[in-house]
């Protein structure tokens, strides 16, 4: 899943949301040197990636993208999956999309020291344009698309992202919602165990 689906699983704690979404910054296994609520992000947002990248209906899915988007069809399903919570959010939380959005950019984390000069300008161009609410409309994907494909640094056909979503849109619905139907209940207990 993209940024909207790891604040999705942070269990609506906006500090956990910003350490959770700097996961993609922090390399390495000994976080030690970093701040408790950044460990736990990194440890979560690890968690969500892993999950989401064994979990069997996913697998066939990027099988079946494959042909259509090769080398990049993971991060096409990252969008996808991005796009479709958001689309129909309101059958995974009670909060509407708006409102839970606007609470995290509002949100003032207290260890921004800890964050890296990238992940900061990646948060402001998040606010500025508003990506997180705009996942829900096809303009949002294309613009989302078209923006990683640039910044691959590869040659890779991810602009074509949504026209192989209007063509397969059964069968990623039918995943995204087989992902979430066991997911939602994984991370209910990863939460009670951390």
């Amino acid at each position: 899943m993209n940024f909207l689906g790891h604040l999705y699983f942070s269990n609506n704690d906006l500090d956990l949301m910003y350490a959770n979404l700097q996961g993609d910054y922090i390399k390495g296994k000994d976080l030690s040197h970093l701040p408790e609520i950044v460990q736990r992000g990194s440890h979560l947002h690890r968690t969500i990636d892993n999950y989401v990248d064994t979990h069997e209906d996913v697998k066939e899915l990027l099988h079946q993208l494959y042909p259509y988007l090769p080398k990049i069809s993971g991060i096409a399903v990252d969008l996808y999956f991005d796009h479709l919570l958001a689309r129909d959010w309101s059958n995974f939380h009670d909060t509407p999309l708006r409102d839970f959005i606007d609470a995290f950019y509002q949100h003032p984390p207290g260890f921004q020291d800890s964050f890296a000069p990238e992940f900061l300008f990646m948060l402001d161009k998040m606010k500025e344009y508003d990506w997180l609410y705009q996942y829900q409309y096809l303009r949002g994907l294309s613009s989302a698309s078209g923006g990683l494909s640039r910044r691959i640094s590869f040659e890779n056909n991810l602009h074509q992202a949504p026209h192989v979503f209007a063509m397969l849109q059964p069968e990623i619905e039918q995943a995204f919602y087989k992902y979430m139907e066991s997911a939602q209940p994984f991370f209910e207990d990863y939460f009670k165990k951390n």
